[in-house]
Order: structure tokens, then sequence, then C-alpha cells
């Protein structure tokens, strides 16, 4: 019976781990889609920072991805850039994969 437990804490421990760091790769890379973003609007530095926060924080409008590419797709369309939805799509790919990997070279 010990052992039930011991397996059934350690499956919860290795779950609540894994919910962790899913949720710090997709923090980093919604900071790197803001940084690119805010590179392709022209914003300053301080813009710039400002910017990567409201990204990261536009993901918690709703489950998925969708609410930060909205946010994304509105103020590159408002800022009168030539990025379309599906180029954001892409760019949430690859921002996904480098997040991933620098989020693994840190651990």
């Amino acid at each position: 019976m010990t052992d039930f437990k011991d397996r059934e804490r350690a499956e919860e421990a290795k779950f609540a781990m894994d919910e962790e760091t899913a949720f710090k790769i997709a923090a980093r890379r919604n900071r790197l889609l803001g940084e690119w973003a805010a590179a392709e609007m022209k914003l300053t530095q301080e813009e710039t920072e400002a910017y990567k926060k409201a990204v990261v924080q536009a993901d918690f409008e709703e489950a998925g991805d969708e609410d930060v590419i909205r946010k994304l797709l509105g103020d590159l369309t408002a800022a009168e850039t030539n990025i379309s939805e599906a180029d954001i799509r892409v760019k949430l790919e690859e921002m996904a994969i480098e997040a991933k990997r620098q989020y693994m070279s840190q651990s």
C-alpha cells in the first residue's frame, strides 16, 4: 500500500513540475513574440519592454494561443505593418521552439 501511495505522490509531483515547465516555456515564448512584434512596429526599447509584458498578460485571457494571436494581429495591423495572421502563427511556432531551447539550456 505504501508503494502505491509513494508512486501516486511521485506522479502528482511530476505532473505539477511538467505544468510549471510548460507555463514557463509559454511565458518565454510570449516574451519573444512580443519582442519580435515590437521590432516590427519599431517601438523604442522602453516601449518594447512594456509590450513584451502586455503580450504575456494577454495569454491569461483564455485557454490556448488565440488570445495572443488576436492581440498581436490587432497591434500589428494598427501599426500598419504587412504581417498576416499566418505570419504570426509561423512566428509563434518558431518562438515556441526557441523558448524551449532556451529553457532547456538554462536548466
